[in-house]
């Protein structure tokens, strides 16, 4: 593998911004200073742009299929989306599985599915569909082929039941494991939504209203009190939504309670007004959970900046329009759940975030790429640019402005959940593990460059 130089660039970490050039040798970074030349090597010009670790995003759907629909990228259009956003890891959150299957058989299905598909690293969670004594068996080998995190529902056909977490969150406990949560009250959206459907209020309007903030709250209050109750297990809350959400894991944190908050750039971005726009274009923004009240993002972007939310993933289900105007169009509650976000979350968060003064850029670096990478088990080969970290490393121009639209994106999607909107600051060139995948525009590595990455025990908060 040739050798690289990045040239002229301001590094930025998560610690510390300053002026430097990184040379990187057999795909790893080996070292930052100046009068780094090397002979052969391939020199990058950074003038004018911020030298950064590549993002890590800990929270996509890019293979997911429901029922009979399916997203619409898969690994290849998925990853090549990531590297033309900045992200240079992902880690996938397999669907559910045939019934009574074992937690192997997710991570063996879409390892043979990503298999010389990628073209970013990627790692997978386990997901927890029912629980069976051999399930609670499974974990040691989960963890032997490096997957150490667990996915569970408290929606959904494949939810579990209080005492059934228990059991996991116990036992994964002492294996090492972190378990992530989808934090909504089933019996509160099941309620609520049959309400609306007897009544006819079938618009998805009426989505946000099935799942009000209760939900979420009630949820969150719950997993904490049932990790309290085996010892302080460390749990990971993704897509936080809510305010009442936060105030329950502020509460909790500062108790001493090992909980750690992911938040994604819809719900800090997008309202519930989104849900009113005419010609059923309101179906877009269906997924849960939903987009909330303007009280609940800005306390959201409150608890980023201060710390009580460690993470910004994207929770990417690329649902096409196409299939949620067929199957929501008379039913909100029929339409696929989710939507695109892997290409769109560095240049979003760094233009609403940095420039808008509500994060600093170095907290930014934080909650995109070293925070998730350290929570995940990923660090220290990713999230950072020390030396001996794999090079993964994004050049981002401060400078450059893009309107978000569906045409001008990679993502192979129909449309943005943020369309029309003009951001500042986007990835000019994205390497992973040494490698060119992308420089202005233009995919360069072949498909299979990205490889699953194995995960140690994941860290606390």
């Amino acid at each position: 593998m040739q050798d690289v130089l990045i040239k002229n660039g301001t590094i930025v970490t998560a610690a510390e911004t300053f002026r430097a050039d990184v040379r990187i040798e057999n795909g790893k970074i080996n070292a930052l200073g100046s009068t780094l030349e090397k002979s052969g090597a391939q020199v990058i010009d950074a003038s004018g742009c911020y030298v950064m670790p590549g993002g890590v995003d800990v929270h996509t759907h890019l293979n997911l299929t429901v029922g009979d629909v399916k997203v619409s990228d898969g690994f290849f259009e998925g990853t090549a989306a990531a590297a033309f956003g900045g992200t240079t890891c992902i880690v996938e959150h397999p669907g559910f599985g045939p019934d009574g299957c074992s937690l192997m058989h997710q991570i063996q299905a879409y390892k043979a599915e990503a298999a010389g598909e990628c073209v970013v690293d990627f790692g997978l969670h386990g997901v927890v569909q029912h629980l069976a004594p051999q399930i609670l068996d499974e974990l040691p080998v989960l963890m032997a082929n490096g997957v150490s995190s667990l996915k569970i529902y408290l929606t959904y056909t494949g939810r579990l039941e209080d005492r059934q977490i228990l059991q996991i969150l116990d036992c994964a406990q002492k294996t090492g494991m972190y378990c992530a949560f989808h934090a909504e009250n089933h019996a509160i959206i099941d309620y609520l939504t049959h309400q609306f459907l007897e009544k006819g209020s079938l618009s998805p309007e009426f989505h946000p209203k099935s799942r009000p903030d209760a939900c979420e709250a009630e949820a969150v209050h719950r997993i904490l009190r049932l990790a309290e109750t085996v010892g302080n297990a460390p749990v990971y809350i993704v897509h936080l939504s809510t305010k009442r959400g936060l105030r329950i894991i502020e509460a909790a944190r500062n108790q001493g309670l090992p909980v750690t908050a992911e938040v994604c750039p819809q719900h800090l971005l997008l309202n519930d007004s989104c849900y009113r726009e005419p010609d059923h274009q309101g179906l877009k923004y269906i997924m849960a959970p939903p987009a909330r009240k303007p009280k609940d993002s800005a306390a959201l972007w409150k608890g980023l900046s201060q710390g009580s939310i460690a993470v910004v993933a994207t929770d990417h289900c690329s649902f096409s329009l196409k299939e949620k105007i067929l199957r929501g169009k008379d039913n909100f509650s029929r339409c696929p759940g989710g939507i695109p976000g892997v290409e769109t979350r560095l240049p979003l968060l760094f233009s609403e975030g940095v420039l808008q003064h509500r994060i600093s850029l170095n907290r930014f670096v934080e909650v995109v790429s070293t925070a998730p990478a350290r929570l995940i088990g990923l660090y220290p080969a990713k999230g950072n640019l020390n030396p001996g970290a794999d090079a993964d490393v994004v050049v981002f121009d401060p400078n450059a402005e893009k309107t978000l639209t569906s045409q001008a994106l990679r993502q192979n999607a129909d449309y943005s959940p943020f369309e029309g909107r003009i951001v500042r600051g986007w990835p000019v060139t994205t390497l992973v593990r040494g490698r060119v995948v992308m420089h202005r525009g233009e995919l360069l590595a072949e498909k299979g460059w990205g490889k699953f990455t194995g995960r140690g025990s994941s860290g606390r908060p």
